[in-house]
């Protein structure tokens, strides 16, 4: 089966573009937030963020920034949301981030799960030292 954000980068597939370049498409999700909310994709396909070459990297996030910032003088956001799903919680195997616009009172509360603390501060910093070592090693 075909990748339905593939097939709106080709053309195969309506969807309301908002922007297009040779590396990206943007376009509003069929089933928004609020009105205004946008999926970035790349042209290629990507399945998450971790496969996005390097090279990429600007190009594509200058087109989310540009997203966000239109989102506020277009639609008259106070701001925006701007997220990510890799492999949990993605409903279309395509890299494309969520660029929803933010209102004060707009009903949304941050982070739609339970968030937790550190059991203590050494549990903390061992889970750093983790990352630390895989970001260097």
């Amino acid at each position: 089966m075909e990748c339905v954000f593939c097939a709106v980068v080709a053309g195969s597939e309506e969807a309301h573009v908002v922007h297009r370049d040779e590396r990206t498409v943007a376009f509003l999700d069929r089933r928004p937030l609020f009105p205004g909310h946008t999926l970035v994709v790349p042209t290629v396909h990507l399945e998450t963020l971790p496969d996005l070459p390097v090279d990429l990297l600007e190009p594509f996030f200058t087109v989310v920034q540009r997203v966000a910032a239109a989102m506020e003088g277009a639609l008259g956001a106070a701001g925006s949301f701007v997220a990510a799903n890799n492999r949990i919680s993605q409903s279309v195997p395509h890299l494309h981030v969520h660029v929803v616009p933010r209102n004060p009172k707009d009903g949304l509360r941050g982070f739609f799960w339970p968030r937790n603390h550190y059991r203590d501060d050494a549990e903390a910093a061992e889970v750093a030292a983790r990352l630390r070592s895989a970001l260097t090693g």
